[in-house]
């Protein structure tokens, strides 16, 4: 899985019941922030897109209007035509994505989704092949190179994606995709802090490192004890707006 793939497996999972339209034009619109979604990217047809995020066209196309008058898509006509994506003027806002979230629904998410980190690296500890830690180490690689500064979010990511996929559990690895989808950009937010690289990479080194040993309980700790970092990171600037 390489890093547009993984990407695009977070973006365009199936949205929530509720609020559809909000969710597509937030959940898009987070990942042209986070360079997830490249500018100038074509997204996939109307059809094809509709049927990744479980909605109808009509839902979607109510999305792409909003985004258009976000400026974030334009529409081109004709052959070659499609939507595509336009890189924001400001970066990622993390206090506007805060702002609407109390503090025990930060909690809760955190808490969700540090229980299926910590659950996918304790089963990857477990059941990873070796193809399967080769990959992660060339992620970490990867994500130490000085010129991967535009590209860490979508690193961070698929880091993720594949420790879960090391699992060889689909529904735990369906799971990190959907929870990526939710609070990932938040986390990938604060992590992308000069502050907070440093940590995070070596966080991220003692998984893989856990992972490859076979220790099941490490893993599963220090997966959880990442995720739960980044929570209170957030929860701290949430309180403070």
């Amino acid at each position: 899985m390489d890093g547009a793939d993984g990407a695009r497996l977070v973006v365009f999972a199936p949205v929530d019941n509720t609020a559809r339209v909000a969710a597509v034009v937030r959940r898009i619109g987070d990942a042209i922030a986070l360079g997830l979604l490249d500018d100038g990217e074509q997204l996939p047809s109307e059809t094809e897109l509709a049927g990744h995020l479980g909605i109808s066209t009509v839902t979607l196309r109510e999305a792409l209007m909003a985004l258009r008058q976000q400026g974030l898509i334009e529409t081109r006509r004709g052959r070659g035509g499609g939507s595509f994506v336009r890189a924001p003027a400001r970066p990622f806002d993390l206090d506007e994505r805060l702002r609407p979230l109390s503090a025990e629904e930060l909690r809760d998410l955190g808490d969700h989704y540090a229980a299926i980190a910590g659950a996918a690296a304790r089963l990857a500890a477990r059941r990873s092949l070796p193809g399967d830690v080769d990959r992660l180490r060339r992620s970490l690689a990867e994500m130490a190179r000085p010129d991967a500064a535009d590209r860490r979010c979508r690193l961070d990511g698929r880091l993720h994606l594949e420790i879960a996929a090391a699992s060889q559990s689909v529904r735990l690895t369906r799971e990190e995709i959907r929870l990526q989808a939710d609070i990932g950009p938040l986390i990938w937010a604060v992590h992308d802090r000069p502050d907070a690289r440093r940590a995070v990479h070596a966080q991220h080194a003692r998984i893989v490192d856990a992972v490859e040993q076979g220790d099941e309980d490490r893993a599963r700790d220090v997966a959880e004890s990442h995720v739960a970092n980044a929570v209170e990171r957030l929860l701290d600037r949430r309180l403070a707006l």
